[in-house]
């Protein structure tokens, strides 16, 4: 095919002088650009795909402040405070994460910046390792704030430095969209040098601009941000990371945004035809002008985008607006799917449709489906040693104890490792639904049921959004148990600090802020910390706790056993007696530890040396005593 106009990122001018080729996942790249900027507070909320930003940042600059907060609401208000004053922040999300900051997104918008503001948010169609396949470009729509979107590492790294520009240049926060194949892709990017901007700290008083109680003052704004969107639109109409490219002459038109631009360049050299591509990096303000050119320049078109239809939609849109009677294919006509990630066998698929030669559905071919199949199952299970896992048998035993069904009080459970409690053979949880509604879905079941309910959390989670429906548990009263199940870190992406850890990302030393004693201060009565390896403690509490009238909260503090092998630390490693095991399997069947393995041959149990971190839960479960520590043995125990 004949290039009308070539890839730029070899040529777009960025701040810092290239120096170099690094291979970089592309939330790396994402770094390198952020400090190429001149950024000099980053900070969010770690959720895959878009913690290793953070990580990044704090491991190549630690004088950059790079620190978690407590939740993403918390930072985009911090992040904003920075950028009142004419400094450049960073804020980073995983998708489900802007629901908590768009509060603050929304007044922000309105407010604008002095210093540039990125929001990055990481989208996860799939979903990979989240609770849905939401989509973030139609926050950029709600907001009316500019999204950018990247189609590689490489591009993620220009582009977030053209972001900068482009926020400081109209004074709104951006928001950088980007998803699971480009954060977590790798690839050789051309970074450059560090930068840092002579800028001192400056915030001016300005009523109308900062406060959002004047009506007046809104509607102005309002207008201001309407106005500013379009000098926005107009600039998207020819900046270098939108382009046209393939056969000039070609009646057949893909207008394709981010990851799946690279499937489109894929599948094409294959297919008997020639198309002509619109590679876009800014769904919202939509380039009206490029788009309209460009459909007026073809007989048909598909938009190839992963997630919503939400290119395809507002294609239509500027269309219809137009009098232009293009037709225009991609999701919403059946071509792609509405659920699922994108992949070049669907996207060949699509276009294979498009020219009526094969490929009438979007099924995966057999191949990839094959290809699949040979991928051993492999279930999600609690790392062996995991303090969960005794923090649910006890709570489970504590109710058998009780004579309480399992099946007639709710346990909820909320994100986080212990949500794969949900899974034989604890199969404890009732629920995973966000972050911290664990307890508030317990504070209405307890109103209305009549009975105390047991919501678990993680202690990340709990400072998260934990701590609010849990004071709404402390003011009316209500008859619930929260379990807080401290492992002293955010395991589940990547054990990153938050405020109960007392450390940071880039080794500061922060205050550790003391989960009993908050507890204690919002006026729980009943308060019990417990080490979870204990199932006899555990669960004597547990039962205490479901006697009390009103809130009770137990503490089941244990550090995440990951870190503790790391450290090379792991607890004596314990016997199976073989005179005394029955092969009765009750070891098994209550903890589901990998670690114990069931021997068919001998019927009898053994424990793996390898996995096993000498947790102790298994020998508190064994009905015959069989499963004993050395020294235990030594003492004649």
């Amino acid at each position: 095919m004949e290039a009308v106009k070539a890839h730029p990122s070899d040529s777009v001018e960025v701040k810092a002088e290239r120096r170099e080729k690094k291979l970089l996942m592309g939330n790396e790249a994402i770094a390198y650009g952020a400090l190429e900027s001149g950024v000099v507070f980053a900070t969010g909320y770690p959720g895959t795909p878009s913690t290793e930003v953070i990580e990044t940042i704090a491991r190549l600059k630690p004088e950059v402040f790079a620190e978690w907060a407590p939740n993403e609401k918390v930072a985009l208000e911090e992040a904003a405070g920075v950028a009142y004053t004419g400094l450049r922040a960073l804020v980073t999300m995983k998708c489900v994460g802007l629901n908590v900051a768009a509060d603050p997104l929304m007044s922000l918008a309105y407010s604008g910046v002095e210093g540039g503001l990125v929001i990055l948010v990481a989208d996860d169609p799939g979903p990979h390792t989240s609770q849905t396949e939401q989509d973030d470009r139609y926050y950029g729509k709600l907001s009316l704030l500019p999204v950018l979107e990247p189609a590689d590492p490489q591009e993620a790294h220009d582009l977030i430095i053209y972001a900068y520009e482009l926020s400081e240049k109209y004074k709104v926060p951006v928001i950088f969209r980007t998803t699971t194949r480009v954060n977590h892709t790798t690839a050789d990017v051309e970074v450059g040098e560090f930068v840092e901007l002579d800028r001192k700290p400056v915030f001016k008083k300005d009523i109308e601009r900062y406060v959002r109680a004047s009506m007046e003052g809104n509607r102005k704004r309002h207008r201001w941000l309407n106005e500013t969107l379009a000098k926005i639109e107009e600039e998207f109409n020819g900046m270098p990371f939108n382009w046209v490219e393939g056969n000039g002459e070609a009646k057949i038109g893909i207008i394709v945004e981010g990851a799946p631009y690279n499937y489109v360049r894929e599948v094409l050299p294959k297919l008997n035809a020639d198309f002509k591509i619109l590679k876009l990096s800014t769904p919202h303000p939509l380039p009206k002008k490029l788009v309209l050119d460009f459909l007026k320049s073809v007989d048909y078109a598909i938009v190839v985008e992963d997630g919503a239809p939400f290119l395809e939609e507002e294609v239509k849109i500027v269309a219809y607006e137009a009098g232009l009677r293009v037709p225009i294919y991609g999701k919403r006509t059946g071509h792609l799917p509405l659920e699922g990630e994108l992949t070049p066998s669907l996207v060949r698929n699509a276009l294979l449709r498009l020219l009526g030669e094969e490929g009438e559905t979007y099924e995966k071919p057999e191949e990839v489906k094959y290809a699949e199949s040979l991928a051993p199952k492999r279930p999600p299970v609690m790392c062996p040693g995991c303090p969960h896992r005794g923090s649910y048998r006890a709570a489970l035993d504590a109710l058998r104890d009780l004579k309480l069904g399992r099946y007639s009080v709710p346990i909820h459970g909320d994100i986080g490792c212990y949500a794969l409690s949900l899974l034989p053979p604890l199969e404890a949880i009732w629920t995973e639904y966000v972050m911290g509604a664990s307890i508030s879905l317990a504070n209405g079941q307890s109103v209305v049921m009549g009975k105390k309910i047991i919501a678990t959390i993680g202690d990340s989670t709990f400072f998260h959004n934990g701590i609010q429906p849990l004071i709404d548990a402390v003011y009316k009263n209500l008859n619930v148990l929260v379990m807080i199940l401290d492992n002293r870190t955010t395991a589940m992406t990547g054990h990153q600090p938050h405020p109960g850890t007392g450390g940071s990302e880039t080794g500061r030393k922060f205050n550790e802020i003391d989960i009993e004693a908050l507890v204690k201060a919002l006026g729980v009565k009943y308060v019990k910390t417990v080490d979870p390896y204990d199932l006899k403690q555990t669960r004597e509490a547990i039962k205490e706790a479901m006697q009390v009238e009103g809130p009770a909260v137990i503490i089941a503090k244990r550090e995440c056993v990951i870190p503790v092998i790391r450290r090379g630390e792991i607890g004596e490693i314990p016997l199976v007696l073989e005179d005394k095991c029955t092969g009765c399997k009750a070891c098994i069947l209550l903890t589901g530890c990998p670690a114990l393995v069931y021997d068919s041959e001998t019927n009898k149990v053994r424990i793996d040396n390898l996995l096993c971190t000498g947790c102790g839960v298994c020998n508190q479960t064994c009905p015959f005593d069989a499963i004993k520590f050395p020294s235990e043995l030594r003492r004649g125990a």
